[in-house]
């Protein structure tokens, strides 16, 4: 802090203290008011909550039925009744959390079970926990330390929010959690007759919307995506479980609304598209020499570079930045880097070299380059040769905007053959993309991914780490082929894709509730994030009682070696005096090799990391023991609740001892917070060395230029304050960079979000809405609209059209023959009147044929199931275009500008053929006789479909498939146009072939003799080719 912020501070107050003073007026009023309810008996204070909620409802009653007969608009109806229902719940503030807290009070010393196990309630709300309770109910983030009671916080606002019977969800990180919390507070929301759910991940779709029902639903944050996601892929009303996003509470906001945000969720099913992962396979092996070369290359580079040092230092400065780009891990260059001088002559080599724009001059020695910092690797020319020494053009991408310029205006060719040209460049583009693509995700596979630190490998799988729990993500896929890659690097079964069926990211769901709220004990340091993207703000709570926890000051060695010896020599003192200890490292490599160093010294220890997790719970327990050791990765940063004997606490309290810092600082105060709880004795330290990775890249250049000063040896260590604030402004450095990617991300989230949006509330009109005809005579003057003006050159001036071609599209679309009317019918104003006339005769004559309400579901079932299919297709098409869209840079193009424009054209042009579709099926179907028919809308979610949980931008996560049965098609009932009497012109087709006829199909080098029935949708949604 600045000189200047701290005497504004101290004249002014900070932001804290002044939240505060706004806040605490409200609780000494929440504690006055619970006077006046301690002669009430329990009866009593359950009917003044109870009439609460009838009052609410009586005023939302009579002014809906007001406004509806004033003629307001009826969105503008929604927002009057929100205005009133939230100025209700803040004037009942007061009254309902001094309700909640005499409730707790009154229940201090009562039995009830939780997950099994017999508890007795022992809390009452203090004022802290008030504080933190008006800050939920305000929409705002309540940070609040570790071990202050957050869960009982939330029944605060709960109670009040629960009011309006419009559904309250909380939300967790685990189901453990939501579990353990709905019956632990339902406690006391049974007391006060508040109905609780929770749901979970297998539950009957009967059961999960019951849970939804009830006043508050308790969840982890994934399971409410994915109910979400499958309400939008119902066939019927009461297939949807979820109501209204209204108010939502998220538990550990930092986690899911940061480290998630850019999480997509997404339900999947079989892709019925082939996949490339084979290409993998394919170049793994030119990779590993490419590897192997370069890594030669940089081992040769490094020697020359030691031997130049101190007679030329300019050189050896060029030989030393151009190693760090080849290979900046390499075991040569980091103890080369340990002599003094070296890094600060590496850190001014690389500034000159950026200032006068001459980075591609070193890039190009090496065979790729590598930036740690944005993780970005490219190929150089040399290592393109390297690569296709026979086929040199294979990485020179075409142009497709230039290509289809120069064959628009080459005059010898005819319209076929610009199209077969125009197919023969976008094919070229296509396969030269995706075999960049795959050399590029190679390349960070086997040079940034790191085994035992980003993965583990286990049973023939290549199984993710929470960069931010230390814990294994099972059935969770890095995404964009890195997690193909690093399966073929590590020489495992590449498994097979799956398709994108729906999809939405955790940042934009929980942006869709009208009021958000959160908690955490370490959001302060995202405040800027919540408010640009949720706007959310942070309110910090003071302790209940004041922390008494030492935080010392950061140990900084030279080498990763030093470091690990000086954690053993502080654990072994600390053994010895009987206090225990928890080591957090940052990564499973780095704790097994404190645990092979401690092993040696016969110091008793715990391991828990992703390989070693079997025994958490019970490790957890004893980790606050006299003279326990427990070496952890992040798993036990975050959640867990350290309990101290009374010897633990008089022989100093629980000691944090860490061995690295994160790159979030969240992360280093999540688990000093394990010490320090509730008034409880700590201490915390953090040993680091100049060859930590947030050190070499963010941090360590000014640190290391000290230490040169001070000629600090082999073995010294280096602690200071300003030390320690050098390496907190590394991770903001990290901290803005990633905020900076997450940013960057949801703009091009935020184009799939939009059409999402467009195609869910078509789809959720025609599932609500009893007047489903008003929905398709929409869709149908839509399209008629657009094929007029795509005729007419968006003149709509028919004169100026092919009535040939125009007359084949009404035909094929509507069934109706305008061929020869082209003379009465030379206005678009006519034209449309007299389709519609004409469709109207043919759907009232559909109509009338069947049983009443079939026709309308039939229509309903057309719209779902077109529509499904379109929008899983344009998804793929998503996927596809996003995985080379940063290609474009190349082009000197801006790939998100692309990507808008790309993605609406596409998304253009799937709502056209959609709309197409929908029409052609409701007006050239056969409706069969009543007697015989089963028109129903019973269907639900393909039976193979898999809940996926996607990282990053690069992660993916797949729960057990739906147990929902299905038919994807939902049409049974209705049989496609058959060779019948029909009461106007048929559709003939002389190419037609009989639904028994045997025909031809190939795939590949597969080949298939079968009856056109059976060969249809092959060749419709599979990629089957009909023989001639």
């Amino acid at each position: 802090m600045s000189i200047i912020s701290k005497v504004v501070k101290g004249i002014f107050g900070d932001k804290s203290s002044k939240d505060k003073k706004v806040i605490w007026p409200i609780v000494e009023s929440i504690n006055e008011f619970q006077k006046s309810l301690t002669e009430k008996s329990n009866d009593e204070l359950k009917k003044n909550y109870i009439d609460l909620k009838i009052e609410l409802s009586e005023l939302i009653k009579t002014n809906k039925e007001e406004f509806i007969s004033q003629g307001i608009d009826e969105e503008d109806i929604d927002d009057r009744l929100y205005d009133i229902e939230k100025k209700f719940l803040d004037d009942k503030m007061v009254e309902v959390f001094s309700i909640v807290k005499e409730s707790s009070k009154r229940l201090v010393g009562t039995t009830f079970n939780v997950m099994g196990q017999a508890m007795t309630w022992d809390m009452i709300h203090y004022d802290v926990q008030l504080m933190g309770g008006i800050v939920l109910h305000q929409g705002k983030i309540s940070e609040m330390k570790t071990g202050e009671g957050k869960t009982l916080v939330s029944t605060l606002p709960i109670a009040l929010n629960a009011l309006t019977s419009r559904g309250v969800h909380v939300v967790t990180v685990n189901e453990y959690l939501a579990e353990r919390d709905s019956q632990w507070m339902g406690h006391l929301f049974n007391f006060l007759g508040i109905e609780v759910g929770c749901i979970f991940s297998q539950m009957p779709r009967d059961q999960k919307k019951e849970a939804y029902s009830k006043d508050v639903t308790y969840g982890v944050n994934s399971r409410f995506c994915f109910d979400y996601l499958e309400d939008n892929m119902s066939y019927r009303p009461e297939e949807q479980v979820q109501r209204n996003h209204v108010y939502a509470i998220v538990d550990e906001v930092d986690s899911v609304l940061i480290d998630e945000a850019r999480t997509p969720m997404i339900l999947s099913g079989q892709a019925d598209f082939s996949s490339s992962n084979q290409r993998f396979n394919d170049w793994r092996n030119k990779i590993q020499g490419l590897i192997k070369e370069q890594n030669s290359l940089v081992n040769k580079i490094v020697g020359e570079a030691e031997e130049l040092l101190g007679s030329n230092d300019e050189e050896a400065g060029i030989k030393l930045l151009i190693s760090s780009r080849g290979a900046p891990k390499n075991k040569k260059l980091l103890k080369l880097m340990q002599t003094t001088g070296v890094q600060q002559l590496i850190t001014t080599t690389e500034n000159n070299y950026l200032r006068e724009k001459k980075m591609s001059e070193i890039d190009e020695v090496l065979l790729f380059s590598i930036d740690e910092k944005s993780g970005i690797i490219d190929l150089s020319e040399k290592g393109r040769e390297r690569l296709s020494n026979s086929n040199p053009e294979q990485f020179v991408i075409p142009d497709i905007g230039e290509i289809f310029h120069d064959v628009d205006n080459d005059n010898n060719l005819s319209s076929q053959e610009k199209l077969a040209k125009k197919e023969e460049a976008q094919s070229t583009h296509a396969e030269r993309s995706e075999i960049i693509h795959t050399i590029n995700q190679l390349l960070r596979a086997y040079s940034l991914m790191q085994k035992d630190v980003d993965y583990i490998v286990k049973d023939g799988k290549v199984l993710i780490v929470d960069e931010h729990t230390g814990r294994v993500m099972h059935g969770r896929r890095f995404s964009s082929g890195l997690h193909a890659a690093i399966e073929a690097k590590e020489s495992v079964s590449i498994e097979r894709e799956s398709q994108t069926m729906a999809q939405i990211t955790v940042q934009n769901y929980f942006r869709m509730y009208e009021k958000l709220a959160g908690m955490t004990g370490t959001a302060i340091t995202e405040a800027g994030e919540f408010m640009q993207i949720y706007n959310l703000d942070v309110v910090e709570i003071d302790t209940n009682k004041p922390i008494l926890r030492e935080d010392h000051e950061d140990m900084i060695y030279k080498t990763k070696r030093e470091k690990y010896n000086a954690c053993i020599e502080k654990i072994q003192e600390l053994f010895s005096k009987g206090q225990p200890v928890l080591v957090g490292t940052t990564s499973v490599e780095e704790s097994e090799t404190l645990a092979r160093m401690l092993r040696k010294t016969k110091v008793p220890h715990n391991v828990l990391n992703a390989k070693q997790h079997q025994r958490e719970a019970e490790i957890i327990q004893r980790a606050g023991h006299k003279s326990s050791v427990t070496i952890s990765t992040n798993m036990a940063g975050r959640g867990t609740d350290i309990k101290l004997d009374n010897e633990s606490k008089s022989s100093g309290g629980l000691f944090i001892l860490g061995t690295g810092r994160h790159e979030s600082r969240r992360i280093d105060l999540q688990l000093r917070g394990r010490s320090g709880r509730q008034g409880d004795p700590g201490e915390s330290v953090f040993y680091l060395s100049l060859e930590d990775d947030l050190m070499r890249l963010f941090g360590s250049d000014r640190i290391a230029k000290v230490m040169d000063r001070m000629g600090i040896k082999e073995g010294e260590v280096i602690t200071h304050s300003m030390v320690t604030k050098s390496i907190e402004r590394a991770q903001k450095k990290v901290e803005a960079r990633n905020f900076s990617i997450r940013k960057h991300l949801l703009e091009y989230d935020d184009v799939m979000n939009s059409q999402r949006e467009l195609v869910y509330e078509r789809r959720n009109f025609a599932l609500h809405d009893n007047n489903v005809s008003k929905l398709f005579s929409s869709i149908s003057n839509e399209y008629i609209n657009e094929m007029i003006q795509f005729h007419t050159n968006e003149t709509s001036n028919l004169s100026e059209c092919d009535w040939d071609e125009l007359s084949v599209d009404v035909l094929d679309t509507f069934g109706i023959d305008i061929a020869s009317l082209e003379s009465d019918l030379n206005q678009s104003d006519k034209l449309v009147k007299h389709i519609n006339d004409k469709a109207k005769e043919i759907l009232d004559y559909k109509k009338n044929s069947v049983p009443d309400g079939a026709f309308e579901n039939f229509q309903k079932v057309m719209i779902f199931t077109t529509i499904d299919h379109k929008w899983r297709q344009h998804l793929y098409s998503m996927d596809q275009l996003r995985e080379g869209i940063q290609l474009r840079a190349y082009g000197q193009k801006n790939p998100l500008i692309e990507y808008k424009k790309e993605g609406f054209s596409m998304f253009r042009e799937m709502m056209h053929d959609t709309n197409k579709e929908t029409i052609k099926k409701v007006y050239r179907t056969n409706l069969i006789k009543a007697e015989d028919s089963s028109i129903s809308t019973s269907s639900n979610m393909p039976s193979n479909l898999k809940t996926k949980q996607n990282t990053s931008p690069d992660l993916g996560f797949i729960n057990p498939p739906s147990n929902a049965q299905s038919n994807p098609q939902g049409n049974q009932g209705f049989t496609q146009p058959q060779p019948q009497r029909q009461t106007r012109a048929p559709i003939i087709n002389d190419n037609k072939i009989g639904r028994n006829e045997r025909v031809t199909i190939r795939k590949g080098d597969e080949t298939k003799i079968i009856k056109w029935k059976k060969a249809q949708p092959l060749v419709e949604s599979e990629g089957w080719i009909l023989e001639e």
